[in-house]
C-alpha cells in the first residue's frame, strides 16, 4: 500500500510541474501574462512559437504517461494505475507550485491514455484533427474530444476504473474550458494558425 500511495503523490508533483512557463521563462517570457494566459501547449505556440509549443505539448503528455507506466511496471492493479493518471493530470490542471491553478490538462489526459488506453487514442486523436480542421478552434476540437474519450475508453478496456477515471478526466477539461465554451457561443474564440 506504501509504494501504491507513493506513487501517487509523485505522480501528483510530476504532473504539478509546468512545462510551458518554465520553457517560456528560460527565454524570459511569463506565458501567464502573454495569449490567454494559459500555460499549455496551444499559448506556448502562440506567444513563443511551434517549437516550444511541441516540446511543452511533449513534456505535458510525457507527464501523465510516465507515472502510469510506472504505475504498471510495478504491477499494480486497474484502481491503482487510473489513480494514478489521474493524479498526474489534477497535477497539471491545479499545480501545488502555482497556486494550484495550472492548465486545462489535454496533453497530460493524452499522455495517461496512451498509457492506460492506447487502442483508444487514435480514435480520440482523428476526433480531434477531424473539429480542429473543420472549425480550426482548438478548445472546440479538446472539448468534442474530451467528451468522446470516456465511451472510446469504455468500449475500448471495459474497465470501470479506467472508465471512471476517463469520466472524471473529462468532465474536469470540458469544465476548465468554460470561457472558451463562452467565447465560441459569442463567436470571439481564437482560431488556430498553423
Amino acid at each position: 500500500m506504501l509504494k501504491e500511495i507513493l506513487l501517487v503523490i509523485a505522480a501528483y508533483l510530476l504532473g504539478s510541474v509546468p512545462t510551458g512557463l518554465l520553457l517560456g521563462r528560460a527565454f524570459g517570457v511569463d506565458v501567464r501574462s502573454a495569449g490567454s494566459g494559459n500555460i499549455g501547449a496551444t499559448n506556448v505556440y502562440r506567444t513563443l512559437g511551434r517549437k516550444f509549443g511541441i516540446m511543452t505539448l511533449a513534456g505535458d503528455c510525457l507527464k501523465g504517461l510516465v507515472p502510469v507506466l510506472a504505475a504498471q511496471q510495478l504491477g499494480l492493479s486497474s484502481g491503482w494505475i487510473a489513480l494514478t493518471g489521474l493524479a498526474a493530470f489534477l497535477g497539471h490542471v491545479y499545480t501545488v507550485f502555482l497556486g494550484f491553478k495550472g492548465g486545462k490538462g489535454v496533453a497530460t489526459a493524452l499522455g495517461v491514455f496512451i498509457g492506460v488506453s492506447p487502442v483508444a487514442v487514435p480514435a480520440a486523436l482523428a476526433i480531434f484533427s477531424l473539429v480542429l480542421w473543420k472549425w480550426r478552434y482548438v478548445s472546440l476540437a479538446s472539448i468534442t474530444a474530451a467528451a468522446a474519450i470516456p465511451v472510446i475508453v469504455t468500449l475500448a478496456e471495459h474497465d470501470a476504473f479506467i472508465t471512471l477515471m476517463s469520466l472524471a478526466i473529462a468532465a474536469i477539461v470540458i469544465h476548465k474550458h468554460r470561457e472558451n465554451i463562452e467565447r465560441l457561443r459569442a463567436g470571439t474564440e481564437s482560431k488556430f494558425k498553423a
